[in-house]
């Protein structure tokens, strides 16, 4: 929204209610006396008071401007002219009904476009609307309701406004209310009370409205707190955060949070887990996803924040939620690893909390130690085997080459630089099996050095106490040494399959994406993407596979079975897969049972949409046959009934009106038939064509002398003997033009005529059915071809709506096409495109 230069833009306040006739438009009227009576200009725009006494008697005495006049379909409607507005330039106007559906005409579709250019000219508006026309509460307030909402307003527009003011009301006072006569006509107040205002139904969408302005003024509170800094606790709402490390223990920790969250009503359930940042040490991605799925189910929200210390982290993610409670599960961490750091992440968030109330859930892990991988055990057999041996024969053999004479006497080294080869060793040892490895390396090389190199050479005896302190310091250098070295290998490991993963997963994601979803196409990437043999989808317990990819009949290598879906199975052959291999072919699993269960709803869709197309259709022809056979039947057999009595005596003129009447009704019957049964053999493929060069001019006249109800001068023909012949049924092409005139002379306004204009463009003919009615909305055309399909009309009481599906079919079957377009000037112009008849010989 945005002003014109030089000019604030206005304030919006809205008076939202939760039912009609709470007393939303008395409020805006009130609001405006009390402004007029400071001294504002306010004036009213629109106000419908729906003729209660006491709301019209606050429209005396307040400016009301005259509404715009609109005329549409035999039906006046009275809209807010927003142009009076404009140009009076209150300072203040009062608009009713924010969600009000504008008439065709008017400018823009919907009212709440209006108030925009109010306040983009600087007016400011005061308005109402109730809790069931915004956006996205509409489906809920139709399954309350039981009514489809056909009026809404988008939830942003009334976001934006400056006030929000609820106008609540019990809903027992709102039926008494009803019932005494002040909302609704007498005659309609049964209906209302035992339908739309229930007491179940007013007190839901009283909930909804308390909901909806509560989560706004969370939301205003949240924006204040952080214009001022504001970084303390303000106990407006309970909120519960609940830490999750992806343990066995957080369904435990996620209830027990969800238990503290509901005791208060209205409390908020948060559940957050801390990433580390370098994204290599972390919990299971499928234990957290069916945690999420668990706080989800309990109405809570899911979040990740990164962090490397996990207690700041969490306090700063609670403070930023403006969270009350903290909810965290005591430490798995077992008895040595207290006793060397006394203070847990539990303990440390107690400490750091401040007024942030911190509970610490006991569980069934609580002590018993974190599940971690044994070192090592990522590494290859030959390297844990290679690593000990390593570690005492590379010690050994550099003591054998050290010792040699001309080595020692060419390099002549000092016990420091021996000391650092026999540490460059122990690194050695450690890149190859670890640190396990490296600290029997250490140990051999200590004991080698105190023997070899370190004086009395040949006993294992120090006699300088400088002697003792190199040693000791290189045996604490080896093992530190060792122990970062193997740990760097260790995350540089983990740092590659989590990247390996994480680029397998983004490839599984772009590919669904761009609609890479059959299973097929899921099969052949599972097959790539781990080196199999081939990749089959099969039902669980038998061996005949549904879908397979990859070389067809493999038998050699072993079997990787994942379950899919509830009966299903994938099927991997060839290597067999490490277990850390298997969380990314989880994923792939899943995405195979979502593509089958599409796949069988697409297949159960297919079988039966012909048969809901056939019933829609049977339904559609019955609602429709029901008045449009009975009508000319009804009039024949009065016109012939009055002939055949005896009872009066009519004169010729009488007697020829009748014939002339029993004559039409059955013309009418006749070319209903005819259109019934010609959409039946469209559809069924059985229509029968004698294709043969027509001339459009021999056509014409007679599809006008078809239309006894279309008036002389009503149709103007244009350049349609100056076309060349076409290739049609002319029967046909006679009929397709009779109903496309027909329908043209209907929606054209008294007066206007109806032209059909021919041209001829390359090999093609066009003729050109053109109008001066309201014309068909770009969104609609398609469905207006829809047979009983009768686009604006209030009833179905001129026809059934074939016509122009008839005249589609017809054309079609011809070779031919049928397009609307836009009538310059406004209107429909229906273009019937042929082609033209090869010239003779």
């Amino acid at each position: 929204m945005t002003g014109i230069t030089g000019t604030r833009p206005g304030r919006l306040k809205v008076y939202l209610g939760a039912a009609p006739g709470v007393g939303k438009t008395y409020r805006m009227l009130d609001e405006g006396w009390r402004r007029a009576l400071r001294g504002t200009d306010v004036v009213v725009g629109l106000a419908e008071c729906h003729h209660r006494p006491h709301t019209e008697e606050m429209l005396d005495g307040l400016e009301v401007l005259p509404r715009l006049r609109c005329s549409a379909r035999d039906t006046e409607s009275h809209e807010l002219d927003t142009a009076a507005v404009l140009a009076r330039r209150p300072d203040v106007v009062l608009v009713d009904e924010l969600a009000h559906t504008n008439a065709p005409g008017t400018g823009h579709a919907k009212r709440w476009q209006d108030v925009e250019d109010l306040l983009a000219a600087g007016i400011d508006v005061v308005t109402t609307v109730n809790i069931q026309h915004l956006e996205s509460l509409s489906d809920v307030v139709e399954k309350i309701t039981g009514l489809p909402q056909h009026e809404t307003v988008p939830d942003e527009v009334v976001r934006r406004a400056h006030q929000i003011e609820l106008v609540d009301m019990a809903p027992e006072a709102l039926r008494r209310r009803m019932a005494h006569g002040n909302v609704y006509a007498p005659e309609k107040i049964d209906a209302a009370l035992s339908h739309y205002f229930r007491v179940g139904n007013l007190t839901a969408l009283r909930e909804l409205a308390l909901l909806w302005l509560a989560e706004r003024v969370d939301e205003t509170l949240q924006r204040y707190r952080a214009e001022h800094g504001i970084g303390g606790v303000w106990e407006t709402r309970e909120r519960v955060v609940v830490a999750l490390t992806g343990g066995p223990e957080g369904e435990t920790l996620i209830r027990r949070a969800a238990r503290i969250a509901a005791r208060s009503s209205g409390g908020d359930l948060l559940a957050v887990h801390v990433a580390r940042s370098d994204g290599l040490a972390g919990a299971s991605p499928a234990a957290l996803a069916g945690q999420r799925r668990l706080v989800e189910s309990l109405g809570g929200s899911y979040h990740t924040v990164v962090g490397d210390h996990v207690p700041d982290a969490l306090l700063a993610f609670a403070r930023a939620e403006n969270a009350t409670q903290l909810v965290v599960g005591v430490s798995r961490r077992g008895r040595l690893r207290r006793v060397a750091d006394a203070r847990g992440v539990g303990e440390a968030v107690v400490e750091l909390s401040g007024d942030i109330d911190v509970h610490l859930v006991t569980h069934e892990r609580a002590g018993r130690g974190r599940t971690r991988p044994v070192p090592g055990h990522d590494l290859s057999l030959a390297r844990r085997l290679g690593g000990p041996v390593a570690g005492l024969l590379l010690p050994l053999a550099l003591t054998l080459l050290l010792r040699r004479p001309p080595v020692a006497d060419a390099l002549g080294l000092n016990l420091t630089s021996e000391a650092l080869l026999f540490l460059v060793a122990v690194v050695g040892v450690a890149c190859i099996g670890g640190v396990a490895s490296a600290l029997l390396a250490s140990l051999t090389a200590s004991l080698l050095l105190n023997y070899y190199f370190i004086p009395p050479a040949g006993r294992f005896t120090i006699a300088e106490a400088n002697n003792v302190l190199a040693l000791a310091v290189f045996a604490l250098v080896a093992v530190t040494v060792a122990a970062i070295v193997d740990r760097s290998l260790r995350l540089s490991r983990r740092a590659a399959s989590a990247t390996a993963e994480a680029e397998t997963l983004s490839s599984l994601a772009g590919g669904i994406l761009r609609g890479e979803q059959a299973v097929p196409v899921l099969l052949e990437r599972t097959r790539e993407t781990f080196g199999m043999e081939s990749a089959a989808l099969r039902p669980r317990g038998r061996e005949p596979g549904r879908t397979t990819a990859g070389a067809a009949g493999a038998r050699d290598g072993a079997e990787t079975r994942v379950p899919v879906g509830e009966g299903d199975e994938l099927v991997l052959r060839g290597r067999v897969l490490p277990a850390t291999e298997h969380r990314v072919l989880t994923a792939f699993a899943a995405h195979l049972t979502a593509a089958v269960e599409r796949a069988r709803l697409a297949e159960a869709a297919a079988e039966i949409e012909p048969v809901r197309a056939a019933d829609r259709m049977r339904t559609a022809l019955l609602a429709a046959v029901s008045h449009d056979l009975r009508t000319p039947l009804a009039g024949g057999w009065a016109a012939i009934s009055s002939l055949r009595s005896r009872d009066v005596d009519f004169s010729a003129e009488d007697k020829e009106e009748l014939l002339a009447t029993a004559e039409e009704s059955m013309a009418k019957l006749s070319r209903l038939v005819d259109n019934l049964l010609d959409m039946s053999r469209i559809q069924a493929g059985a229509l029968t064509l004698h294709l043969q060069p027509t001339a459009p001019a021999e056509v014409l006249p007679q599809a006008l002398d078809s239309l006894p109800d279309t008036p002389a001068g009503r149709v103007v023909l244009q350049d349609v003997e100056h076309v060349p012949c076409v290739l049609a049924d002319p029967p046909l092409l006679e009929r397709v033009l009779a109903n496309l005139v027909a329908n043209a002379t209907r929606h054209s306004p008294p007066g206007r005529a109806v032209t059909v204009a021919a041209s001829a463009l390359a090999d093609r003919v066009e003729l050109r059915v053109v109008d001066r009615g309201p014309g068909i909305r770009p969104a609609d055309r398609e469905r207006a071809f829809a047979p009983f399909q009768r686009l604006g009309d209030t009833d179905n009481t001129t026809g059934l709506g074939l016509g122009l599906a008839l005249s589609r079919g017809l054309t079609e079957a011809m070779g031919g096409t049928l397009t609307p377009e836009d009538t310059p000037g406004g209107g429909l112009t229906m273009v019937v495109s042929l082609p033209a008849a090869p010239a003779p010989p």
